[in-house]
């Protein structure tokens, strides 16, 4: 990892070919529109730009990403132009990752934000319950039980075909 504050526009490429397509994602599983992830993506690699943090593994580099952008959606969520928007405006959209998906998948990207992301890193990201407590910045035994709720949740929704896998 660089020690300079100041990256160069291949070590900023690297970076995006490495981790773009999970801070996607990421930025979907909260936004659940395209235009707005998109967005939500850009600011992330932005943050990247001006902050300019030293790393020091590229788990660090990872996790580092991923908080910026969980901050990056939320705010964008609590925007007050956010609160004048008809959500039935966008149900029928679907970004890239979702198209052809499977109805787990789907049922994941429903659940409420505290879960969905919990569920997300556990399960398609495969960290353990204590990097995400870190990642999020919250207790392991609240991350714990919100993957218990979550499971809950999806195997109610699901029925037969939820795998806990």
């Amino acid at each position: 990892m660089a020690d300079s504050l100041m990256r160069t526009d291949k070590e900023i490429t690297e970076i995006y070919a490495r981790h773009g397509k999970m801070i996607y994602r990421v930025c979907f599983a909260y936004m659940k529109n395209t235009a707005d992830t998109e967005d939500a993506v850009q600011d992330t690699f932005v943050q990247l730009i001006k902050n300019g943090p030293v790393f020091h593994s590229e788990e660090h580099e990872k996790a580092w990403l991923i908080r910026t952008a969980s901050n990056i959606c939320k705010n964008m969520l609590k925007h007050w132009w956010r609160r004048r928007e008809n959500i039935e405006d966008f149900h029928d959209l679907q970004g890239p990752e979702e198209t052809g998906t499977d109805e787990v998948f789907r049922a994941v990207m429903d659940l409420p934000a505290k879960y969905k992301t919990v569920v997300y890193l556990y399960y398609y990201e495969g960290y353990t319950g204590t990097e995400i407590a870190g990642i999020l910045k919250k207790p392991q035994s609240t991350v714990r039980n919100y993957l218990h709720e979550a499971r809950a949740v999806l195997k109610e929704r699901l029925g037969d075909e939820f795998n806990e896998e």
